[in-house]
């Protein structure tokens, strides 16, 4: 960045007068002298008192800078954060219509399949051609992901590869699960099962996503929640 003072000085030297009198009227406004139309080094003003002016310009500058660079900084982040809440929104719902549709296996499989803290498998038809996918929701350090796998073979069998997909990043570890689990005697405030989990137990999953890329510094981290019963296999939920 050219220092504010040597701006001046350079517009200083052209030919413009009105521009040369709106700054020694300034110059005479800080230095508090009366303005004359003479050289800026003249008896008018000092060297110093000249530098001087030029430094309050240049932290008026910098100043006014940094104040527009913080609003461009905070309309950034708002913008951010509404993205993500409603990345979360999207995803919180999606999970929670595939979980109430989850149910047996094309090979007789129990509904859930796999019920830890940090992933979520369990089989349902997604795509409406009769054949139950195994979904997995599964966290890869600060990442959410989804894998699929479709049945193949005769009989069906569920190997082979899964095709994965990222669904959020930035998903911070907190006191409280990405998954937690309960039974038939859920109340509204009951302690969820206590991990390992016995798939056929539960009746409700509840998912907490709490997404937050720098947990240093503000804004504070957005949290995705949602609880789902599962309607195939309910008791009194």
């Amino acid at each position: 960045m050219i220092p504010a003072y040597i701006c001046i000085l350079t517009i200083l030297k052209k030919d413009s007068a009105s521009t040369k009198h709106y700054i020694f009227m300034i110059l005479s406004f800080i230095t508090k002298k009366p303005y004359r139309k003479r050289l800026l080094f003249s008896a008018g003003f000092s060297l110093v008192e000249a530098l001087v002016a030029m430094g309050i310009f240049t932290v008026i500058g910098i100043a006014v800078m940094t104040f527009f660079s913080d609003i461009f900084s905070f309309s950034k982040s708002a913008q951010g954060q509404l993205q993500i809440q409603q990345e979360l929104q999207v995803l919180t719902r999606r999970m929670s219509a595939e979980l109430r549709a989850a149910s047996q296996s094309s090979v007789g499989s129990y509904a859930l399949a796999t019920t830890s803290s940090s992933t979520l498998s369990f089989y349902v038809d997604t795509d409406n051609d009769g054949v139950k996918e195994r979904i997995r929701y599964f966290l890869q350090g600060t990442e959410l992901k989804k894998g699929t796998l479709k049945p193949t073979g005769s009989p069906l069998a569920y190997t082979g590869s899964e095709t994965t997909r990222s669904m959020v990043k930035n998903v911070q570890a907190t006191t409280t699960p990405l998954f937690s689990y309960y039974d038939t005697n859920y109340a509204g405030t009951t302690t969820p099962l206590t991990q390992p989990v016995t798939v056929s137990s539960v009746r409700l999953v509840k998912i907490t996503i709490v997404v937050d890329d720098n947990a240093l510094i503000p804004p504070p981290a957005i949290i995705g929640t949602t609880q789902i019963s599962l309607r195939t296999i309910k008791d009194n939920l």
